[in-house]
Formats: C-alpha cells, structure tokens, sequence
C-alpha cells in the first residue's frame, strides 16, 4: 500500500513541474491558447478599435468585417466561427468599410482623424484668432412667427466683453497683410484713399446705397450662406470656448420644426416620399424607410450628396449633445458627460430601424467634404504675407505655423474626396444645378435664425456657415489656382467670420468622430 502510495505521489510532483514548465515557456513567448474569441494572427488590426490615445492599451478584441459594405448589397452570411456582436456593439457593428459616393474607408478616417488631426484641430480652435466668433443671435425668424426663445439657463449665450476682445480683432485689421509683403507705398495709399474719398463726396445717398446694393449683390454670388452683418449693432463677439456646445435640454416640436423644414422643404424631396424616423408625421407601418432610400439612390450625384452632408451635419451636431449631455445639476455647479442610453437612442441599429448607421456614415462622408475643402485652401494660407492677425505677433505666428501643419497632415491624406465629379454634365444644366444646390442651402443657413435656443442657434448658425465656406472653397477652384504669390487677391477672398467658421466647424466633426471612438470603448465596457 505504502509503495502505491509513493509512487502516486512521484507522479503527481512530475505532472506539477511539467505543467510549470509548459505555462512558463508559454508566458516566455508570449503565445496564449486560440479560441473562437482570439483575435486572427493573419489579419491586420483594425483600426476602429485602436485605443484613445489619452487611454491605457485595451485588450485585443475581434474586428467586424472590412468588406465593404453599401445599402444596395444583399447582406453576407454570418461568419460561423466569429462570435455574436454584443446588443451594446450594435451602433458600430455596421459601421465599416467603403462610404457610399466616394472611395475611402472608415476604418482609414478613424485612424488619421484621431491621431493625427484631431490633437492639432483642437489646439488650433483654442488660439485667439479662432475663438472670438462674431455673430447676431437676434437675427428674426424669416419663415414663421418667432415662438419665444428657450427659457434654459443653459440655452443663454454670454457675449464677450469689448476689454476680453483682442485689440487686432476688435478693431478690424484681421485681414492684415504683413508689410514686407505689401507692395503699396504709405504715400501712394493716402493719396488712393484721398482720392476715393473726394469721388464719394460727390455722389447723392442714393447711388451710394445702389453701389452698396451691388457690391452685396456681386458678393453674395460665391456665397452658400446667409452671412451675417458684422457691423450691425445686433451682432457681438462670443468666445466659443466659454460657450460650449453641449446638451442644453432645447428639444420637441420648436427643435423638430427646425430639422422638419430643412430636410422636407430644401433637400430636393417630394412630400409623397416619406422620410423615415419624422417625428411630425405619423409613422407607415411596415415601410422602414427602404422606399426613401430608393428614391434617393435614383437622384443625381449632387442632389444625393446635398442630402447626406445634412444628414451628416445633423448626426455630428446629435453627437456633440450625447458627449457633452447634462448628468447631474447641483447647487454649485453642473456636471457634463457622456450620456450612453442617449446616443443608442440616436444611433442604436434596432432602435433607429437601420437609420443610425445610414446617420454616422454621413457624417464620416461630411468630414470628407470639408477635409477636402481644407485641402483646396491651402495655398491661400500658405502665402507668406497672409497672417491671422490678432495684434499679438507672438501669438499670431504661433497660430499659422499650427494652422500650416494641419494641412500638412491633410495633404499627406490619401483617399480625398474627387468634387471634380459634381456640376460635369451639359454646362448649362450643371450651371442651373449648381445655383439650385447653392440657393437650397443658403435657405438652411436662414433656417438657423429660427432656432429658439440662443446656444444651439450659435453652433448651429457656425457650423452650417463653415459648410457653406466649404461648398464656396471646392467651386472656387480656378479662382485658387490663380491666387497672385506676393499680393491680395482680387477674386476669391475669404472674411474672417467665413475662416473662424470654417476651421471651426471642421473641428466639431473631428471632434465627433473622435467621440464615436469614447463611445466605442464605453459601450464596450458596459458588455
């Protein structure tokens, strides 16, 4: 018996250093055990799922499919070694491959976007130049009696105090052009400023405001949006930065006739076709949405692109108040978050009936567009004599050499958007389309004056107006291309407001996508 016993015992202590030995040269090579959850050796890594850069390393996790994906294809048969995607996953499960109307993959703009642009976007927006917007929130309601604006501590907008404002910006010289680079002698200037002044003395009020008629006229040709008046006595500077886009508890029928009358009224739709998901019309039973989306597909490229860079504008501006939503109201201050339970209810693939990925993809569509316009831009900024003047030489030259590395990182950018296939058919029908395209969206630009909530109206009326100096930048093509080197331009010019909006609202889509990547790993974390 005692020799049975020994001889178990021999071999129990044999299996224990065995069974060290092998989980040793395990740890050693680092080779774990594959299972149907271990991420594929052969495949690359996804970029989707590289972690936030201000976060720790998370765990590999098994990738959705890089095929490419489009409404119009029958869906794939289910891979049946990958494991099911978790109910929380399935804002993002779809969310992958080629975008519709264009050849560049999520995936690709995930990774550019959030570590390599968004960082320098967003120093970028905090410098001086780009804080400071000027703008006229008392602007009326031009298509429907104002219905009172919201009554929300966190709808008020605080304006800039004149002694905050910097003095190369308050005093108008934001244009201002270096003087090595300005081939204009002081002398020949005043005697030009004497004599023009001598030629106005001359003129009756009346011709005086038919010149200023035209000249609004001749300006507002190149225009996509309503810009407007800076020397209005309505119009004050807001510091964005103190003013935050955020959730501000603004929503129901005032905030859904805004959404309503730009989608049903100015995206070139037929009210037969019904839009799914309107809260404002009652719901077609069994039809998803699928008969819209037919229509859509049988538009021309322009009248399907205007739809999705709305579309695409609305889900960033959705996503901006899902991130920065109200958690908790205390006495002595708010607390602002991320809300989860909002963005499924946005963007969730059973609870928007399929429409939440449709939304996102728009979006990383949009953020194609005005990255493309950022590209065309360049040589304007690019001219040495061209400064963002604020009145702090320090400042300003810290400003435009950030300013020149983010469009180095947009020129090194692979998978632009190619506009050169918009407005290419008969010249005199793509001319007509272009100014249909063009009048369709200064009208939403004007839809923004109606917006109740003095914060939302902010945002809303900057970011549609940086839209609209993109749309401005891609058709000025040829007006680019001939930008004198050494001297101001006498054809394509762009405000200030029209440079603080655009840079601006290219940073709140930067932003978004950034965010979808928060809430990525949040609703990964919640599985």
């Amino acid at each position: 018996m005692w020799k049975v016993t020994f001889q178990a015992l021999g071999f129990l202590l044999v299996a224990w250093f065995f069974g060290n030995f092998v989980l040793g040269w395990f740890h050693q090579n680092d080779v774990e055990p594959r299972t149907q959850h271990s991420p594929d050796p052969s495949r690359a890594p996804d970029p989707s799922r590289v972690p936030n850069p201000s976060r720790a390393p998370e765990s590999p996790n098994p990738s959705p499919s890089r095929i490419p994906t489009s409404p119009n294809r029958a869906p794939e048969s289910p891979d049946p070694n990958r494991a099911p995607e978790s109910p929380d996953q399935s804002c993002f499960c779809h969310l992958t491959g080629v975008l519709d109307d264009c050849f560049c993959d999520v995936e690709s703009i995930d990774v550019f976007n959030n570590f390599k642009l968004y960082p320098r976007i967003k120093r970028l927006t905090e410098k001086d130049y780009f804080r400071y917007y000027r703008v006229n929130l008392k602007r009326p309601c031009p298509f429907w009696p104002d219905d009172g604006h919201c009554s929300i501590k966190d709808c008020h907008v605080e304006p800039c105090p004149e002694s905050k404002i910097p003095v190369g910006i308050k005093s108008g010289n934001y244009n201002k052009y270096s003087p090595a680079a300005d081939p204009t002698p002081d002398a020949a200037e005043c005697e030009q400023v004497k004599d023009l002044g001598a030629i106005n003395s001359t003129l009756s009020n009346q011709s005086k405001q038919a010149f200023a008629d035209w000249a609004r006229h001749d300006d507002a040709q190149d225009h996509f949006c309503e810009l407007d008046d800076e020397t209005s006595p309505d119009s004050e500077y807001v510091d964005l930065l103190l003013n935050p886009e955020r959730f501000t508890g603004y929503k129901g029928p005032s905030a859904w006739r805004v959404w309503n009358s730009i989608y049903e009224e100015n995206c070139f739709k037929p009210r037969s076709v019904y839009r799914p998901l309107n809260p404002l019309v009652p719901s077609r039973g069994d039809d998803d949405g699928e008969s819209f989306y037919t229509w859509l597909e049988g538009l021309c490229l322009e009248k399907r692109v205007f739809y999705r860079l709305i579309s695409g504008l609305h889900s960033s501006i959705n996503i901006h108040l899902c991130a920065q939503y109200l958690l908790d109201e205390g006495w002595d201050r708010s607390v602002w978050g991320p809300n989860v339970q909002e963005f499924r209810q946005r963007f969730d693939t059973a609870e928007t009936k399929g429409e939440g990925t449709r939304r996102l993809k728009n979006l990383y569509f949009l953020y194609l567009i005005e990255l493309r316009a950022l590209y065309k831009v360049a040589p304007y900024f690019e001219r040495a004599f061209v400064n963002l003047y604020t009145g702090n030489l320090q400042e300003d030259a810290a400003t435009k050499e950030l300013l020149l590395q983010v469009f180095g990182e947009i020129r090194a950018f692979p998978m632009h958007f190619d506009e050169r296939s918009m407005f290419a058919g008969h010249k005199i029908e793509a001319k007509i389309l272009k100014e249909e395209f063009r009048l369709h969206f200064k009208n939403i630009s004007r839809i923004m004056d109606c917006v109740g909530c003095s914060k939302c109206r902010l945002w809303g009326k900057l970011q549609t107006q940086g839209l609209g100096t993109a749309l401005k930048i891609l058709f000025s093509e040829k007006e680019i291309q001939n930008l004198p080197e050494h001297s101001p331009s006498q054809g394509f010019q762009l405000t200030r407001q029209e440079i603080v909006a655009l840079l601006n609202g290219f940073a709140r889509l930067s932003t978004s996508i950034h965010q979808l990547h928060v809430f990525r790993l949040m609703l990964k974390d919640n599985r």
